[in-house]
């Protein structure tokens, strides 16, 4: 009996193709953290929800200084989670690290600390006193 090719069987289904990515994925992230984020997005946020987080987070760090001088002079709306300003971007990271299991908030905490400590070289106007604390609240 010969056998029939998928293709014929399958008919005039449409492709499915998977969308484009509107965020990259975050870099140095192992397999088993990624993994772990988008079950988190799918059950308590939304997808790609950690990644334009980390994406606008890392655009400020990287960003004009101008941003990080000068955060209050800026058009800002007063709403934190509108992105007007990074505090809502850093606050959402916060609540996806709290929210991840240990060992991949633990790998996800390296990279978003890397990009604090670069905000607070650049911008001696922003008060920290420690990176345990919520100083990015003072940027909204």
């Amino acid at each position: 009996m010969s056998r029939r090719r998928p293709s014929a069987l399958r008919g005039d289904l449409p492709v499915r193709r998977p969308r484009p990515r509107r965020y990259p994925t975050i870099d140095r992230l192992p397999g088993s953290c990624a993994a772990d984020l988008r079950r988190l997005e799918r059950t308590r946020f939304w997808p790609e929800a950690a990644e334009e987080a980390f994406w606008h987070w890392n655009a400020l760090a990287h960003g004009p200084l101008r941003q990080l001088v000068d955060p209050l002079g800026g058009p800002c709306c007063g709403i934190p989670e509108c992105g007007c300003n990074g505090a809502g971007f850093r606050a959402q990271l916060e609540a996806v690290l709290h929210a991840l299991p240990k060992k991949s908030a633990r790998e996800l905490r390296v990279l978003v600390r890397t990009l604090d400590e670069k905000i607070l070289s650049r911008a001696a106007v922003i008060p920290a006193d420690s990176l345990d604390v919520p100083w990015w609240l003072g940027l909204s």
